[in-house]
This record gives structure tokens, sequence and C-alpha cells, in this order.
């Protein structure tokens, strides 16, 4: 009653609206203004609309054969090239649209086509018929691109995704100087993993003048000596318009061959994404297990086969995290633009519809873990010897520091194939090797190569690499 008397009171004591002068009663109203609707502007160009309707893009139904992923500092034009050659924007989460950057891996698979009536480089594009000739064309390869973010603080989820990648495609952008912080950062990821295979792009020359665009060419010469693309083609292009698609795709068929594949060996995953895809309400008969994203390792998986996920199922008593290694099977595969399929072999990326808990699965939770077949599991280690190299100077900051040594008692971020865990340096060992336990545990390929990240100017930055001398297995009870 005391809202009700208040609403009464503010009612009584409101003010009459003021009478109309004789003046103003005489004034004629003015006539309302007439809301003129504007015509709806193209969103595309026409010249693009044409393009689209005389060349499509249509999937092959081949398994796609080799990772090729992206590298290079933010807002370079790493996305804009990959629906260029698949014609699938990698952007999809909210958060990465909203803010116009990559935020979570992203994948998309592209037939490389070849006209057999045009020469080299002309006869390479991504559409159905030639672009110079009209002929129809064949596919000569199918790839799969990993799409990773260029901003800083997103440098774990590139070197994740570098796990994944037999080659890269380096962007650097032709109105930017050269080398921006996380151009450099990226370079000395792929270096750290191993990751020789680059073709290196001059993206949005379209912006400048062609005597900018020189200069910034050698600009990218200088900053390549001494290092592991030094000797990678530089090929200048606009990603937005299309121009020398034919000739990065000549790059990339003759610098990014792909590599011979262990078909034979017991089959191993990596994880690099993982999924509950029920939509909210979904009824408990109706309920699909956890999905598992990554790429094979070695092997074949077919549809059916029992595999085991390690370390397993994160489980958190108190301040203590343990896991739960996991045995379950197969119910489908989904690789790529291919959509099910019923085995699925090394190169390329795909995706696992298990029978595990999809709660279990949601929001990456599993990223990180290996899956493997029965009996062929890889080692659960809590502790490694590492052969540490470490870089002259800490990349990713817009300033020089040359990389101090690493003391006892430092913790030091580690990125072992997707899987990313805090190492604590128990002992330094002679000749450059150190000794770490690592929280939390990790499921691990022994011969991987690891990034190593030091807490700098409140980010982790990338100070080396290190290989695996020796390192401390643990037990593990697989439950089904």
């Amino acid at each position: 009653m005391r809202g009700l008397s208040i609403v009464e009171e503010k009612i009584v004591k409101r003010k009459p609206r003021a009478a109309k002068t004789e003046e103003q009663k005489r004034k004629p109203r003015a006539a309302k203004a007439k809301v003129v609707k504007k015509p709806k502007k193209n969103i595309k160009p026409e010249k693009t609309i044409e393009k689209e309707k005389k060349f499509k893009i249509t999937r092959s139904n081949i398994p796609p054969e080799i990772n090729i992923g992206t590298a290079g500092h933010v807002d370079e034009g790493k996305s804009t090239l990959i629906q260029l050659l698949t014609g699938k924007f990698p952007d999809e989460h909210s958060e990465e649209l909203k803010r116009g950057i990559t935020i979570r891996l992203g994948y998309a698979d592209a037939d490389i086509m070849k006209c057999g009536s045009c020469d080299e480089p002309d006869c390479w594009t991504v559409y159905d018929e030639c672009e110079k000739c009209g002929a129809k064309t064949e596919v000569a390869r199918k790839v799969s691109f990993v799409d990773a973010p260029g901003h800083e603080i997103l440098m774990q989820v590139m070197l994740s995704g570098a796990a994944l990648m037999d080659g890269a495609l380096m962007l650097i952008a032709a109105n930017n100087d050269v080398p921006q912080a996380q151009t450099r950062e990226h370079l000395a990821a792929l270096e750290a993993l191993g990751i020789q295979k680059i073709v290196v792009i001059q993206n949005k020359v379209d912006l400048v003048t062609s005597e900018q665009a020189k200069q910034n060419y050698m600009d990218i010469k200088n900053f390549l000596k001494g290092t592991i693309a030094e000797n990678a083609p530089i090929i200048p292009m606009s990603a937005l318009h299309g121009a020398n698609l034919d000739v990065l795709l000549s790059a990339i068929q003759y610098f990014i061959p792909t590599p011979d594949r262990k078909v034979d060996e017991p089959m191993r995953m990596m994880v690099a994404r993982s999924f509950d895809i029920n939509r909210p309400g979904t009824k408990p008969s109706k309920l699909k297990g956890g999905v598992l994203g990554g790429s094979l390792i070695t092997g074949k998986l077919n549809v059916g086969d029992e595999v085991v996920i390690l370390p397993g199922l994160k489980k958190k008593k108190g301040k203590d995290t343990k896991f739960i290694p996991v045995k379950t099977k197969v119910e489908s595969i989904q690789v790529g633009s291919m959509g099910s399929v019923d085995e699925a072999q090394p190169g390329g990326l795909l995706a696992l519809a298990t029978k595990i808990d999809p709660a279990m699965a949601r929001s990456d939770n599993l990223a990180g873990n290996i899956i493997s077949a029965v009996g062929a599991e890889p080692p659960v280690v809590n502790k490694i010897l590492l052969k540490v190299n470490l870089f002259k100077e800490v990349v990713g900051t817009d300033t020089r520091e040359t990389v101090k040594p690493v003391v006892n008692g430092e913790t030091l971020l580690l990125t072992v194939g997707t899987a990313t865990t805090v190492g604590l340096v128990e002992k330094i060992e002679k000749k450059g090797r150190i000794s770490l336990n690592l929280r939390p545990q990790i499921a691990m390929n022994p011969m991987s190569k690891i990034a190593i990240s030091r807490r700098f100017q409140k980010r982790w930055r990338l100070i080396g690499y290190g290989e695996v001398d020796e390192f401390n297995e643990l037990e593990v009870n697989i439950s089904s």
C-alpha cells in the first residue's frame, strides 16, 4: 500500500499542461516531414556476385591429406585468407564475430584444383571452372586449414594448433611495419615445434603503393634472414580480392608437400577441441555423447573401434585435480566437408562422436588429451627431463629482452602437443638439461618438441623449446 500511495501522490501533484496562447492557436500546424526510404544497398559488389554465379566451389568426396595452419600478427588477414581458399569464414563463435578476432582454433577444408589446359601458375584455382579459360578443373589435393589466433593473449591456443600443422602460411601485412610482435612470436613457435614447410604471404598489397610494397618486401626478406623461413617463398597478394591466388596455390603445392603417413602403426589422435552438441532441454533418452575434435598422428580409426582417452576426465576435489582415463567406443566419425565416414587416416581434421558424458566434453574440457587404440596407450607423465634450447631474446613483446637462464624453483608453462601444463623446475642438470615436475599430469608422445614459455610482464612469453630426454610414467587404471 505504501508504494501505491506514493504513485497516487505523484499523480495528484503533477502539474497540468499550460494552456495555448491565442497566437499559438492561430498558427497553422507544421506538416510532418515525409520519410523517404533509402534503397537497400547491395552488400556484395556486382563483380563479386557475377563471379559467384560463374565460378563455384564444390567439395570433393575425398579425405584431406594434410593440415596447413596460418600464423602471423592479429588482423593481418589470416581468417580472410581461409575464407578465400575454402569459401568458409572460420570465426564462428559469437565472441569472435563480436570482437572481430579469432579466439578459438578454426577449421575448414579446401580442394586445390588444377586446369589441364593452362600453364603454371595459371592452372591453379579453388573453383570448379578455370578462371582463365573456363575449362573444368580437377582435384589435385584436399587440404585442411587450421586458423590460429594472432592476439598475444591467445598464444597458447596458437601453440596447441601448431601441434596439428604439417606446414604453415605466415601472413605479413604490407601496410604494417615488419616485424610485428606476434609475427616474431609465431615464427619462433613454428621453429620451436619443428614446422619447416612455410610459405610467406605479403598480404594487403592493395592498400599500399608500388614503392611501399617493394620496401615492405625487402623488410620481410631481412626479417626472415637466419630463421627457419629464410628460404621460404614470399607471395605478394590481396586475400580480400583474391589477387595472386593462383601463385599462392602453386607455392602451397610445391613447398608444402604431403608428409609420409604412418598408417601401419597403432592409432593415436591429438585432441584440440571437445564439445557437447546437445541443445538445452534435450530429453535424457535422446542425449548424444561428447564429441572430440583433432587429428590422427598415426594409424587408422574405424566406427565401432574401442579407444582410450588419456590422461582422461578431469575431476576436482578441493585443491587437487585427478584424471580418470576412460575407455569408450567411436559412435561416428566426421571428416571436414566430407561429413560422416566409416574410416579415417592421418591427414586432415576430424571429429569423433563417443559415448562419454557430454558434460565432460563441454567447452573444450578434453582438449589436450590423446586418444589411442586399446593396448597402445601413450605414457601419462608427471615428471620430465628436458634438453632445453633457449632463444636469445624473449619473443612477442615490443621491447627486446634477453632470455635469462632457467633457475631452480622457477615455474614455466609447457605446451606438449595440444596439451598445456605447468612445469616446476626441480633441478638444473648438466649440458642444458632441466628436470621439471608437471602439474597437471599429461599424456604425451615422447618424440614431441615442447614449447617453453615464461611469465613476463603479466603474459606467458615463448622463450625456447625442449626435447624429452627422460620421463616418469604413471600407472593408470583404465575404466570403461
